[in-house]
């Protein structure tokens, strides 16, 4: 059996990336009943929801599975005065879906600590971190609990300091991915490695399983991956087209429609760099010069992308996709998984 499939207790060294907003309780038990690891995104989830999450996996499913939360850089914005001054620039988008101008609110997302307390009672297979090393105390309780931890690297020098952080095993994200450029050493437009790059890398640098993600999706990724050293991959793009996602028609189309150099990295939609669709939201926000720091961009612009989305308004929702995206080219997560099964040495 593949050593890093060995580790996690599941039977093809397989991921699925996690989806911060669009991960699905239905694709994330595909992946892990297929014999990969599912993993469910939770940002800005509170306990009870990440409860409930935990619940409705396991109810579908007794195959491990992953959880991934974001770390907190020390960076972020509080809610505060500014806030209404941010929220008037997106006046706009709010008008186009229907829905208010929303009113500063407690808090932007949950604490750290209050996920990992829910974390701790749901006892996920394994714990995914990105945006930094979590602490010698978070280890500490996920090894007392047997939940392995996985971090998430942009370059050589945050994986090294992911191992030295005592992390089972590192995500190499090439540049290619989709979503947030999870850089926490130095800026993200500093930190921009593709995974042909990177990969081999971060394998001769550390000791701990390597997972490649970036532009992979289908078996020749898959191949490749593994011939440079990883020892197990991560695939984003490709499973949020299928139908088991929480993507919807327009998200989807989106991604079989953007070609490989027609994505952006911007920080339009967050207040933080992530790759995707060059939409009309994002032209507009970049052109505006008014961008809010992370989190309250993220949550201001995320009153109106929710329900864009109910209404399948692609040109204002965050339609992240990554340069593989005109590989993304199964409907049926199940028939996504043995394309990429077919690329494992044997």
């Amino acid at each position: 059996m593949n050593a890093f499939a060995e580790l996690l207790g599941i039977r093809h060294p397989i991921v699925l990336g996690a989806f911060g907003g669009l991960s699905s309780v239905a694709l994330t038990a595909a992946v892990s009943e297929a014999g990969g690891l599912g993993s469910y995104g939770l940002y800005g989830y509170d306990g009870d929801r990440i409860l409930r999450t935990a619940t409705e996996l396991r109810a579908v499913t007794d195959s491990p599975f992953a959880f991934n939360i974001w770390l907190p850089m020390g960076d972020e914005a509080d809610p505060g005065p500014q806030h209404a001054v941010f929220a008037q620039a997106l006046e706009p988008f709010y008008e186009a879906v229907g829905v208010e101008v929303p009113t500063r609110p407690d808090r932007y997302v949950p604490s750290l600590d209050e996920q990992l307390e829910a974390i701790w009672e749901a006892a996920p297979a394994v714990l995914s971190v990105v945006y930094g090393v979590p602490s010698a105390e978070l280890i500490a309780e996920a090894r007392d609990r047997g939940i392995r931890v996985v971090g998430t690297a942009t370059t050589v020098a945050e994986a090294l300091a992911l191992e030295a952080g005592g992390v089972d095993a590192v995500v190499a994200s090439g540049m290619e991915a989709a979503g947030h450029r999870v850089s926490f050493l130095r800026p993200a437009e500093e930190s921009l490695v593709g995974t042909v790059a990177l990969v081999p890398q971060v394998a001769d640098a550390v000791g701990v399983p390597v997972i490649a993600a970036g532009g992979i999706a289908d078996r020749r990724g898959v191949a490749a991956a593994f011939a440079l050293g990883a020892s197990a991959v991560q695939v984003g793009t490709a499973f949020l087209a299928t139908a088991e996602s929480a993507a919807n028609d327009a998200h989807r189309a989106a991604i079989r429609g953007t070609a490989a150099d027609g994505s952006v990295l911007t920080r339009a939609m967050s207040g933080r760099l992530a790759r995707g669709a060059r939409n009309r939201a994002v032209r507009a926000i970049e052109a505006s010069g008014t961008i809010a720091p992370f989190p309250m961009q993220n949550w201001l612009t995320g009153r109106f992308r929710t329900a864009a989305g109910a209404q399948n308004l692609g040109e204002l929702q965050s339609l992240w996709l990554g340069q593989g995206a005109p590989l993304a080219r199964w409907d049926a997560a199940s028939e996504l998984f043995d394309e990429l099964v077919a690329g494992v040495p044997a």
